[in-house]
C-alpha cells in the first residue's frame, strides 16, 4: 500500500432494499411506540440551553453504527427534551398536524425522492402537483380564476414565508413595469396589526424599506379585523405623500385572535388603487372545506393570491403550503430563470407547450414531491373524514368558551373563531394593573406543569392567554382535563393572594 492511503473498507450499500425494508421497520415501530406514549412526556420541553451538547461528543463519529443504537440515543437524548407538538395537550401557536395517512406520503415523498423542479424532470409528479391544487382549492370553495382548469393555477411551498415573498416579488415587479427605476422606494405594503409578521419580513426581503410597512390598527368594535376605512385613510394618506400602494394582506384566521378581515371589500379597494391583494388563510384555510365556514372569503375573486397550509390543519405532515394565484405568468416572469442546462430540447419550452415548470413558482431551484402527501392524506380520509375533524376540534372549542363563561373567574377576550379561545383570568376584586401580572403567572403554572401548553398574546394592551385546538389525538377528554387544570392553577394563585 503506498504512504499515504487510506485503508480499503467495505463498500456501503445505503441504498440495500434488504436493510432498508428493516432500518425504515425499525425507524416506524419507534415512531409508533412515541405516539403511544407521548403523554408520558411534559409537553413543552423542560431542556435547558446547552443541555444535550453537554451530552454528545465534540467530534463526530468515524465509523457507523446500527441504526438501533441510534434510535436508542433518540430516545434516550433527543425525545426528552422535545416539545411535543403531536401531544394531545398540545394548545401552543396553531396546529402542526400529523397523520398516518401523512407520514405515509411523507415516506413516499421521501423515498421517492424526486425534484420536479421541471416537467421533464419529474413529469407525473409535476402533473400531480397541479391536481392536487385544483382539488384542494375546490374543497375550499375557490372561485374557478384560482384553479389551472379555470386560468389560475398552484404551487406547493414550504412555508407561508416562501409563497408571501414570491406574491411580493410578483406585486413589484407588476408594478415596476409602469414605474421608473426608483419606484420600489415609493412602494407601500399594507397590514394589520394582527396580521402574521411574515409579511413584514417579505417585504423587508423584496426590497420595501421598512419606512414603508403601514400596520393598520384594529379594534374590537370590528372583531379585530381590517375595515375598507381604516386601508382607505392609509392608502390615501400615502398617495397624497407621492408614494404608490403595492400590496395588501388580508387575513382568515389571523394568529392572536383569529381574526377574518373582510376579504370581498378589501378586494374591491385593492383593485380601485391597483394593489395587489394577498389572502392569507395558512391556519383557517383548512376550515373552508366545511360549507359552514366558507362565507369567511366570500368575494376572494377579487385577490390576486390565497395561501392556506395543510401542514396546521389538513392532517398532513410538515412542510406543505398552498398558494394559488389568478395570473401564473405574473408570478413566473417574476421568479423565472432558466439556465441552459435546463432547456428541455424533447419537448420545447413549457410556456409553448403548456407544461408548467415549477422552479418559474419559487424562490429554490429544487423542491420536494409534497404533492404525493396531499394525494394520500386526500385519497385515505377524504372530504368527509378532513371535515369531521375540523369539526370536532371547533366543537372542543364551543364547550372551552362555555366553560369559561360559567366561571365568572374569567373572560373571553374575543369570541371563539373556529378552534381558538382567548381569555383571561380576571378575579374580580383585582384592579386591571395586577391583571397582567395574574395572567403571565397563570401560563407559567400551566405549563410548568407538563400537563398542558398555550401561548399567549398581546390584545388593546392587554395579556391574554390562546387555547389553540387542532392536534390529531386531541379528544374531549384532554379538554376537559386543560380546563380543570386552568381552574386549578388559578384557584391556587388567588389563595396565593389571600
Amino acid at each position: 500500500m503506498a504512504m499515504g492511503t487510506p485503508p480499503l473498507v467495505d463498500v456501503l450499500s445505503p441504498l440495500d432494499p434488504e436493510e432498508f425494508a428493516v432500518e425504515s421497520r425499525a425507524a416506524v415501530d419507534f415512531i409508533a411506540g412515541y405516539y403511544r406514549d407521548i403523554e408520558k412526556y411534559p409537553v413543552r420541553s423542560e431542556a435547558e440551553p446547552g443541555s444535550l451538547r453537554r451530552l454528545l461528543s465534540d467530534e463526530p463519529p468515524e465509523n457507523g453504527e446500527p441504526i438501533d443504537g441510534i434510535l436508542a440515543d433518540v430516545q434516550q437524548y433527543i425525545v426528552p427534551g422535545l416539545t411535543h407538538f403531536q401531544s394531545p395537550n398540545f394548545f401552543a401557536y396553531y396546529p402542526f398536524n400529523a397523520s398516518t395517512a401523512g407520514f405515509v406520503g411523507e415516506i413516499l415523498c421521501a423515498g421517492l425522492n424526486v425534484a420536479p423542479f421541471t416537467w421533464v424532470a419529474s413529469p407525473l409528479a409535476t402533473e400531480l402537483e397541479g391536481v392536487m391544487m385544483d382539488w384542494i382549492g375546490k374543497l375550499m370553495g375557490l372561485p374557478d380564476c384560482f384553479l389551472f382548469s379555470g386560468g389560475g393555477g398552484g404551487v406547493l411551498h414550504g412555508s407561508t414565508c416562501e409563497a408571501v415573498i414570491c406574491t411580493l416579488v410578483a406585486a413589484r415587479d407588476r408594478a415596476l413595469n409602469r414605474l421608473t427605476h426608483e419606484g420600489i422606494l415609493k412602494m407601500v405594503v399594507y397590514a394589520s396589526d394582527q396580521s402574521h409578521s411574515t409579511f413584514q419580513k417579505g417585504a423587508k426581503l423584496v426590497g420595501i424599506p421598512p419606512s414603508n410597512f403601514r400596520v393598520i390598527q384594529t379594534s374590537a368594535a370590528f372583531s379585530y379585523g381590517l375595515t375598507v376605512d381604516s386601508v382607505r385613510n392609509a392608502v390615501e394618506a400615502d398617495i397624497a405623500r407621492g408614494l404608490v400602494p403595492l400590496y395588501l394582506c388580508a387575513t382568515v384566521g389571523t394568529t392572536g385572535v383569529g381574526a377574518v378581515d373582510p376579504v370581498g371589500e378589501l378586494g374591491e379597494l385593492a383593485q380601485h388603487y391597483g394593489m395587489w391583494l394577498h389572502v392569507d388563510a395558512a391556519y383557517a384555510g383548512s376550515a373552508l372545506i366545511c360549507p359552514e365556514f366558507q362565507d369567511c372569503i366570500q368575494g376572494v375573486g377579487l385577490a390576486d393570491s390565497v395561501s392556506m397550509n395543510p401542514h396546521k390543519w389538513f392532517l398532513t405532515n410538515m412542510d406543505c403550503c398552498c398558494l394559488w394565484v389568478t395570473s401564473p405568468a405574473v408570478l413566473t416572469s417574476a421568479l423565472s430563470i432558466t439556465p441552459e442546462y435546463l432547456n428541455d430540447i424533447s419537448h420545447g419550452s413549457a410556456a409553448k407547450t403548456g407544461m408548467i415548470d415549477y422552479k418559474d413558482w419559487q424562490i429554490a431551484l429544487t423542491r420536494r414531491f409534497r404533492a404525493i402527501k396531499l394525494w394520500v392524506v386526500l385519497r385515505r380520509y377524504g372530504a368527509v373524514g378532513l371535515r369531521a375533524n375540523i369539526r370536532r376540534h371547533v366543537e372542543m372549542a364551543k364547550w372551552f368558551e362555555l366553560a369559561l363563561k360559567a366561571d365568572d373567574r374569567f373572560e373571553v377576550i374575543v369570541p371563539r373563531r373556529f378552534s381558538l379561545v382567548c381569555f383571561r383570568f380576571r378575579p374580580r376584586y383585582e384592579g386591571d394593573h395586577t391583571v397582567d401580572a395574574l395572567n403571565r403567572k397563570l401560563l407559567n403554572v400551566v405549563n410548568a406543569s407538563g400537563k398542558a401548553f398555550m401561548i399567549h398574546t398581546i390584545v388593546d394592551n392587554k395579556f391574554v392567554i390562546r387555547l389553540a385546538i387542532g392536534a390529531t389525538m386531541t379528544e374531549m377528554r384532554h379538554i376537559r382535563d386543560t380546563f380543570e387544570l386552568v381552574q386549578e392553577k388559578a384557584t391556587e394563585i388567588g389563595q396565593d393572594r389571600d
